[in-house]
């Protein structure tokens, strides 16, 4: 049997992240071939995945990535099954590397992102079953959300929450959008413009008002004008152009980035564990 060295180990463990006994372990099986030790981890690791698949997991983070001369980003929600994994350097690099590979490579689904290459080496699932086995709890892609265009975002520093905006124009300040991708953490506006809240909202949001208005007794061209003033409150409420920026409420959202040269295209905003 090959001498198996403390270089050979570093060099499986730089390699494939896998664990020093691990790779000591593999390299034993591979009769020292490195090649051989890593099918073995690969294998491994494979197996590990599968045999925790189904224990639940309701933590996770928002993973986030933008690559500003292609102009394209994305947000991820990567589920895992305790606090202290969610907030561990592994699970959280591992998060940011799948919105990176959500924002380079169009797949459809997270199931076809994971048959994809990560690096030429592995898949983006071999990537994952990599973590899975250091860290031994189930992972999972719960959402994925991908953008084209000139965009911003943040992530809450405990990640549970992330958001990425979308902006037409020549060229937009990141603080800006990150200040822009805060207040939409902070006030979660129901869609981006007027025209993006559905119709079935409008209309109930419209019949409140009016039943409201027609409570005061007032004539009925007074309840209509009435009504139509709480609708333009609501709209001040919950759409995010018309929304008083958090940072100065003397302007809405829309005019802060209008005064910048920039048109409000859409955003998406992602908690951990939330439904849709």
């Amino acid at each position: 049997m090959a001498e198996i060295t403390a270089e050979m180990v570093k060099k499986l463990r730089d390699r494939t992240g896998v664990q020093m006994m691990k790779c000591k372990a593999a390299l034993q099986k591979a009769d020292g071939d490195m090649e051989k030790a890593i099918e073995i981890l690969r294998k491994e690791n494979v197996g590990a995945v599968a045999k925790l698949a189904e224990r639940e997991a309701s933590e996770g983070r928002i993973g986030v990535y933008i690559d500003p001369d292609k102009q394209v980003g994305a947000l991820v929600e990567l589920r895992c099954e305790t606090a202290p994994v969610a907030k561990s350097d592994l699970f959280v690099q591992l998060a940011n590397d799948l919105a990176k590979q959500v924002a380079l490579q169009e797949a459809a689904t997270p199931e076809a992102l994971l048959a994809l290459p990560f690096d030429g080496k592995r898949t983006v699932g071999e990537r994952v079953a990599e973590v899975v086995s250091l860290m031994h709890e189930n992972m999972k892609l719960a959402r994925m959300v991908r953008l084209k265009g000139l965009l911003g975002s943040y992530v809450h520093h405990d990640g549970s929450l992330g958001v990425l905006v979308q902006v037409e124009g020549a060229k937009a300040d990141p603080q800006l959008l990150r200040d822009v991708c805060m207040h939409i953490a902070a006030k979660n506006p129901v869609a981006a413009l007027r025209e993006h809240v559905p119709q079935a909202v409008i209309d109930k949001e419209m019949e409140i008002a009016r039943a409201q208005a027609a409570a005061t007794g007032k004539p009925a061209n007074i309840v209509e004008k009435i009504a139509e003033g709480k609708m333009k409150t609501w709209y001040a409420e919950n759409v995010l152009a018309e929304q008083p920026f958090v940072k100065d409420d003397s302007k809405t959202v829309g005019d802060l980035l209008k005064s910048a040269g920039l048109k409000l295209v859409q955003f998406v905003r992602l908690r951990v564990g939330e439904v849709g």
